[in-house]
């Protein structure tokens, strides 16, 4: 996503006696436009961002990562970090948003499926940013961009629910999707914590299950959530993720006096 740091360009603010190998590399840091430089700045604040927490990347880092002096920086986001921070925040926000489109067709758990596995490729993409941000307590952290943040959040809200047919959600249906995606955030963050040793596509699977899995409680108390899931369950395969979830349930549930045991033959 983020640009890979220029290492063409020489900073402005070079000896004048740079060596004539160097000469070339300035004039073609000049003809950067503005906008091409901006976005450079940025898809080098990004990848920074990215790898450490927001509080341990200062300017000059991103000054010498760009091949650029530090008062260019400046000029180019006179606020200063917290300027360029909200800046490659933003960025970062565009593209997750992105992620959450589906993309073919498929069973609804199958394209869920999808939207997590580039869901988790974008966090594992933005490690360090991803934690400083959802967790919420860095120095840079503003009202600004907690608004961020919570676009996204609402970003998704509304793209699960078109995903799922439901046009005007009620509290409860609106709830279960709020509920379930801070169960992904959260998981996302664990991952993340104790090191991804639960693989990517098991925890996908498993997010998938807790979908289905809380819809169904929800639906045991609001109808348009037993609607949706009644809808969702008829374009599931019989082998379907669902299905399976169904098949796993059942087999824990003990066996009831009279009634016939039909996992024997």
């Amino acid at each position: 996503m983020a640009a890979r740091p220029a290492s063409s360009p020489a900073a402005p603010d070079a000896p004048d006696d740079a060596s004539t190998e160097e000469r070339p590399r300035r004039a073609a840091y000049r003809r950067l436009s503005v906008e091409q430089r901006r976005e450079q700045l940025i898809a080098v604040a990004l990848e920074l961002f990215s790898s450490r927490p927001p509080e341990e990347v200062g300017l000059d880092d991103v000054a010498q990562a760009a091949g650029a002096s530090r008062p260019l920086v400046y000029r180019y986001f006179a606020g200063g970090k917290q300027q360029l921070y909200e800046a490659a925040l933003r960025s970062a926000a565009e593209e997750l948003s992105r992620r959450f489109t589906v993309h073919g067709g498929g069973s609804p758990t199958e394209q869920l499926s999808s939207v997590l596995d580039a869901y988790f490729d974008f966090v594992a993409e933005h490690a360090a940013g991803y934690g400083a941000l959802l967790r919420g307590g860095s120095v840079v952290e503003t009202a600004r961009t907690s608004a961020i943040v919570d676009e996204v959040r609402r970003v998704a809200l509304r793209r699960t629910l078109r995903h799922l047919g439901v046009r005007s959600p009620g509290p409860r249906m609106t709830l279960l999707v709020r509920s379930w995606i801070s169960v992904v955030e959260a998981s996302a963050l664990s991952w993340l914590d104790e090191g991804r040793q639960i693989p990517k596509e098991s925890l996908r699977d498993w997010l998938v299950d807790e979908f289905v899995a809380m819809s169904a409680a929800t639906a045991a108390h609001d109808r348009q959530a037993a609607r949706m899931l009644a809808g969702v369950l008829a374009l599931e395969p019989p082998d379907g993720p669902a299905a399976a979830l169904v098949a796993r349930l059942r087999a824990l549930l003990p066996a009831q006096p009279g009634a016939p045991d039909r996992g024997r033959t």
